[in-house]
């Protein structure tokens, strides 16, 4: 069983770079692998999570889900695969593979992830190597993106207003 080691770098705004360097055995599990990332960055796992396998433009590919979403949808179609029963030996392919982890579909955590080495031998538990930076809090991170905006009553009114619509009274 070998070792593969991971660089899991945190993308935020911030300028600081806050990376750790994970090895995991590559007869582990997702499951295993997105614990120990959660431990590296002391997140809680009480969140929706998947990891999508990438290329080296940071595309999102396959989905590794936590749980399985399908909700009895048609078996037919590709569905996403579930941590605990995908082993990352069937998804690491090449030596400098890359996925994108999501963290809360609410707040965004999103983690860039790369193949860096491999060990002859890997642990029997994944565990962090090197940590670099800070990791912020979970909660530090709003649910709040400011790209998506929704208009309050007064927001439409004022835009009503705007046209003219406002100045009439209805009978």
């Amino acid at each position: 069983m070998a070792g593969l080691k991971f660089r899991v770098l945190l993308d935020s705004k911030d300028k600081n770079e806050v990376f750790r360097d994970i090895l995991i055995s590559d007869n582990d599990n997702f499951e295993s692998f997105y614990k120990a990332v959660l431990d590296a960055y002391h997140f809680s796992d009480d969140q929706m999570a998947s990891f999508y396998m990438s290329n080296d433009m940071w595309d999102k590919g396959h989905e590794i889900s936590l749980f399985d979403m399908s909700f009895g949808e048609d078996a037919t179609q590709i569905l996403p695969s579930v941590m605990r029963t995908s082993m990352m030996q069937a998804y690491v392919k090449e030596a400098d593979q890359k996925m994108i982890l999501v963290h809360d579909f609410i707040r965004m955590w999103i983690f860039l992830i790369e193949l860096i080495g491999y060990e002859e031998e890997g642990p029997e538990n994944a565990k962090t190597v090197l940590s670099v930076g800070n990791a912020p809090a979970e909660d530090s991170k709003s649910g709040d993106d400011e790209s998506i905006q929704f208009e309050t009553e007064s927001e439409e009114s004022e835009e009503e207003d705007e046209f003219g619509f406002g100045e009439y009274e209805d009978y």
